[in-house]
């Protein structure tokens, strides 16, 4: 990407989930012989200078990083166990991440996202100055329902996001009722596919 622009995003992968409907990790699944976190941290690293892969469990996926790519590990909550902390979702993830981000911008990404198209978060991100300052974030948005994990965010929602979260809210979709949203364009849906079963 040849502008200034991804130095002003930071990426997030989330590389927690348990698989349980897919019964293997989809973060090592291969695609074209290339373990699947692997290719969305590459993709990532064409985007955004920096790339954080929030994850459980880093030491099982040391051997997949990307030269510009570093991990959080995701920690558990005050008042959580180690096991706890593996079944509180995406939204805890992303905040834990979201604390490390200097930028002003976040890309949030799923480590499952096999269609994932470079050129299209290009342009995303080509357009991210012309987004409203009062949108917290700018989501696909499919019959009502926002895409979270393939999306921007701005770095300032993580205090509403910590509260939220303190307050014991885990959903996207709840979350993201009380702030304005701006719609990303996305002409092939297709784009956002997940692994959630096996095929």
């Amino acid at each position: 990407m040849n502008t200034d622009l991804q130095y002003h995003v930071t990426t997030i992968i989330l590389a927690g989930g348990k698989s349980t409907r897919m019964g293997r990790d989809k973060a090592l699944i291969p695609m074209g012989g290339v373990p699947m976190l692997q290719l969305i941290c590459t993709i990532a690293e064409a985007c955004t200078h920096k790339v954080y892969v929030v994850t459980p469990w880093p030491e099982r996926y040391q051997d997949l990083l990307t030269p510009n790519s570093q991990f959080i590990p995701e920690i558990p909550l005050a008042g959580e166990t180690g096991n706890e902390s593996r079944t509180h979702g995406p939204l805890v993830g992303f905040m834990q991440g979201l604390t490390m981000v200097e930028t002003n911008w976040v890309l949030l990404l799923a480590c499952d996202l096999p269609n994932l198209r470079l050129e299209i978060l290009q342009a995303w991100i080509s357009k991210l100055d012309t987004i409203p300052e009062n949108a917290v974030a700018a989501l696909v948005q499919d019959h009502q329902i926002w895409q979270p994990l393939c999306g921007f965010y701005r770095r300032r929602c993580l205090s509403e996001l910590t509260q939220y979260i303190e307050e014991g809210g885990r959903s996207f979709q709840q979350w993201l009722k009380s702030y304005h949203v701006e719609v990303l364009p996305l002409a092939d849906p297709e784009m956002l596919f997940n692994f959630n079963s096996p095929v």
